[in-house]
């Protein structure tokens, strides 16, 4: 006869459990212990405090060993996550090794992961544009990938919730394309971005709008800001150290403290999760195993509601390997796309290019954002031989040497009247079309250090997205061209996917349980008390950072799943 501890398994269960703390995370951590659910939290990571645990946020550039580079051994040791432009020695304590976490690359993918608390919401580039109903309808319209549950209008009120919370700086710029949101005021575009904005404006009669950035930098602190204990951006560009004001949002500065003064919230790190558990006769979930990081016990916990937040790739990995009778392929996946569809954005274009002008004019002080233009090809009808189109950052600073030399030469240099030109560097961001030959599945022999399959990977470019780089390429060329710029140059960075953060999709939203797994509030179809609301939920990819869209779907997906749980449906 088998003896079951009672109590242990009492202490060990919740009303909820949410897998991961980064931005998605943390936000259904805020709003199931805001609505009253004793919530247990699990990352796979060590616990990172805010300011507490930021080792290089007031550090000089002089007091790193390396004057803030990677030695060659570390970047020889790291070829993968050694590409990223977050690997330096003033943040790379909080991104994972290559050898730390392996997986099979059957073609090249730079997984970039940060495994703390936090996650990559300490690490991100915090740009936050809402997606519009041209991003919602676009697989709808030209038949790739499956149709979205959502349109704009579900989801609207909830990116007005979270944007008041978090803070977000921006114009209401009026764009069709790219909905206006609750804003903190706008960091402000250089005299030659603005000139830029202005002769795009007039050569291509509007269509082609140039704008600041839109950020998740508190520009003027409201109230809700302060009652966070967090403080107006200082400016300092060293986001990434992690920010002892909390001027940026994160989990660590925002929804885990909101989370913890409710007295709901249990937080445990150093606890990878293994799998779903499902239970055959009540037809639900029932909680999660856990390999604990430090000791690799094995142990479960339990809940009425499940969010799995672990970011896209390791959510994908936790659904596979969580099998049982009834999901002999994986959890949720009837559909058999589970792992499949994976998609991401194309980073690989650069464009820059000088400007002689505006020479009695310079920069002052240091800016947490650039500049933006929102996709314009295939907006409002199809227009090129690729679908879905790109959107581009960029920025403009003096060429001068008015901060260079040391000592003497540095002081001569800063009084000296700087009269050189600009310089202009731009970045594509492209959608990708999410394609069932994309896909992360289980090795079937190997092992990650915690006894879990380790991912094999399968995801690459396609002729489209080459096609949408040399566009990209021609049209920022000849824009730059005609508002007067020079030594116009073009390169490809060939990054990998996964290289800048963005991948998405394997647990895809969708009307049809026949094409998908998350219905319309990112409940499975198959199982409705298990919701996965980070970046594995995503349909398509849009040419928005996703990152606000993840908050919107969480907090939306919480209010639903508590209402429904309250009414014993899940």
């Amino acid at each position: 006869m088998a003896y079951i501890n009672i109590t242990s398994v009492k202490q060990q269960t919740y009303d909820a459990i949410v897998v991961g703390t980064g931005i998605s995370g943390g936000w259904a951590a805020k709003e199931l212990t805001e609505k009253g659910l004793k919530t247990l939290v699990l990352e796979r990571g060590r616990d990172v405090k805010h300011i507490v645990d930021y080792p290089t946020t007031n550090m000089r550039p002089w007091e790193f060993e390396h004057l803030g580079q990677p030695t060659l051994a570390l970047r020889e040791a790291n070829p993968m996550v050694s590409q990223h432009y977050i690997f330096r020695e003033d943040a790379m304590h909080f991104v994972v090794k290559d050898a730390e976490h392996p997986y099979v690359q059957e073609k090249p993918f730079s997984w970039m992961r940060g495994y703390q608390v936090g996650g990559r919401s300490l690490l991100w580039a915090r740009q936050t544009q809402r997606w519009s109903d041209f991003d919602f309808e676009g697989p709808a319209r030209d038949g790739f990938a499956t149709d979205w549950p959502i349109r704009y209008a579900d989801i609207a009120p909830w990116y007005s919730y979270v944007e008041k919370f978090a803070g977000i700086s921006g114009n209401k710029d009026g764009l069709p394309q790219l909905p206006d949101g609750e804003f903190l005021p706008p960091h402000e575009m250089s005299c030659v971005e603005k000139h830029f904005s202005e002769q795009t404006a007039k050569h291509y009669n509007n269509t082609r709008p140039i704008i600041i950035g839109r950020a998740a930098h508190i520009t003027d602190p409201q109230p809700i800001h302060t009652e966070q204990g967090r403080a107006k951006c200082q400016h300092r560009n060293m986001c990434q150290r992690g920010c002892p004001f909390g001027g940026y949002f994160s989990t660590n500065a925002a929804t885990l403290p909101w989370a913890e003064k409710t007295g709901n919230l249990t937080l445990r790190p150093h606890s990878v999760v293994h799998s779903v558990i499902y239970d055959e006769k009540k037809k639900r979930a029932t909680g999660v195993r856990v390999v604990d990081a430090l000791t690799k016990e094995m142990i479960e916990f339990y809940a009425k509601i499940i969010f799995i937040n672990a970011s896209a790739i390791n959510s994908n990995l936790i659904l596979l390997n969580s099998k049982s009778n009834r999901f002999p392929n994986g959890f949720g996946n009837d559909s058999g796309y589970l792992g499949k569809f994976i998609g991401f954005h194309n980073y690989r274009g650069r464009v820059t290019a000088e400007f002689d002008g505006f020479h009695d004019r310079t920069v002052d002080g240091r800016r947490p954002n650039g500049a933006y233009i929102p996709r314009f090809r295939n907006v409002f009808k199809q227009e090129t031989d690729f679908l879905r189109g790109y959107a581009t950052s960029f920025s403009a600073s003096k060429m001068g040497n008015a901060t260079t030399g040391i000592g003497e030469t540095l002081k001569e240099n800063l009084f000296k009247p700087d009269e050189s030109g600009w310089s202009l560097g731009a970045q594509m961001m492209g959608e990708t079309i999410p394609k069932e030959a994309s896909t992360v599945r289980l090795d079937p022999t190997l092992k990650d250090p915690w006894g879990i399959p380790q991912l094999r990977m399968s995801v690459d470019f396609d002729d489209n997205d080459m096609k949408m780089v040399k566009d990209f390429y021609t049209e920022l060329s000849e824009m730059l061209e005609k508002s007067g710029f020079t030594n116009i140059k073009t390169s490809d960075t060939k990054r990998n996917p996964g290289s800048e953060n963005h991948e998405m999709g394997g647990v895809r939203m969708g009307n049809d349980p026949k094409t998908s797994l998350l219905n319309k509030w990112n409940q499975m179809h198959s199982c409705p008390n298990v919701i996965v609301t980070d970046g594995a939920c995503m349909t398509s990819t849009s040419t928005q950072n996703p990152s606000l869209t993840y908050m919107a779907l969480t907090a939306r997906a919480v209010d639903h799943a508590v209402a429904e749980m309250r009414k014993g449906n899940i």
